[in-house]
């Protein structure tokens, strides 16, 4: 049996709440698509009807105000000093801050969760609400596995690959899960090529005399990655998902349109 992540309504396009931390340019290309398709013939099936953002220095005031769009601001590090914490790392508070932003969006009727440079880990109250309905992309090709567990996962996924050897990089959209970047794979990018300086390997690039070369390369590759990777899969992911073109079966696979999604790299 499948079951569909999201089943199309006649009535209205999928409503969807942005997530965002910082810049938000995965949100803004999200929102060219969105705009895109509403010139075609058939609409755009996704609609991004509220913002939220946990830091209220990003960019999402001024995403807002530039689309029409309602922004939410609840600051995840006053909340966490308001608790006596320094940072956010203590996860068990977070439940109680997902809980706040939950009824936050209550208005909105959300069907699904797109998170666009969204940097704080999810929990249980969001998860719960949007089950297989919340969408991340993740700079790296989370295919790729190291002793059964994925090889490429957590902040250093693109310097961890060029360290590792990798020849091309890759992005990956997938459903959001209480494991962080282990949720079901949607949709894979094109291979983009790993450049290092000429005569330079990447067992040298690790010697402790080139940790800001290392930096540099990968701050580089994480931008040419975003542009040619995130910026294409994510949009692609959410009108997919959209068109109610995804669904899982009881085992957790992935299907596309009734078929098993055995390689979703795009084409």
């Amino acid at each position: 049996m499948l079951i569909p992540l999201f089943t199309p309504r006649p009535d209205r396009p999928m409503r969807v709440a942005g997530f965002l931390s910082g810049s938000g340019t995965n949100l803004v290309k999200i929102l060219e698509r969105q705009s895109e398709l509403e010139r075609s013939p058939d609409g755009s099936p996704f609609r991004v009807v509220v913002l939220f953002t946990d830091t209220p220095t990003s960019n999402a005031q001024a995403i807002g105000a530039a689309h029409g769009i309602p922004v939410l601001t609840l600051d995840i590090l006053a909340f966490y000093r308001q608790r006596g914490r320094p940072d956010k790392k203590d996860l068990s508070l977070r439940p109680d801050f997902d809980r706040r932003v939950l009824e936050a969006l209550a208005p909105y009727a959300i069907d699904a969760v797109v998170l666009a440079g969204y940097m704080s880990v999810v929990t249980a109250p969001l998860l719960e609400a949007f089950p297989g309905r919340i969408v991340n992309v993740h700079p790296a090709d989370l295919r790729i596995l190291d002793k059964g567990r994925r090889k490429y996962t957590g902040d250093h996924a693109v310097r961890d690959a060029i360290l590792s050897g990798e020849t091309v990089l890759r992005s990956s959209t997938h459903i959001v899960r209480h494991e962080v970047d282990y949720g079901e794979i949607l949709m894979v990018s094109k291979g983009l090529p790993v450049l290092l300086p000429e005569g330079m390997t990447a067992q040298e690039l690790a010697l402790p005399q080139h940790r800001e070369t290392l930096k540099r390369i990968a701050a580089e590759h994480q931008n040419r990655l975003k542009e040619a990777g995130d910026w294409v899969i994510l949009p692609r992911t959410l009108e997919w998902m959209a068109r109610g073109r995804y669904s899982l079966d009881e085992n957790g696979r992935v299907f596309l349109d009734g078929n098993f999604l055995e390689n979703p790299e795009v084409p």
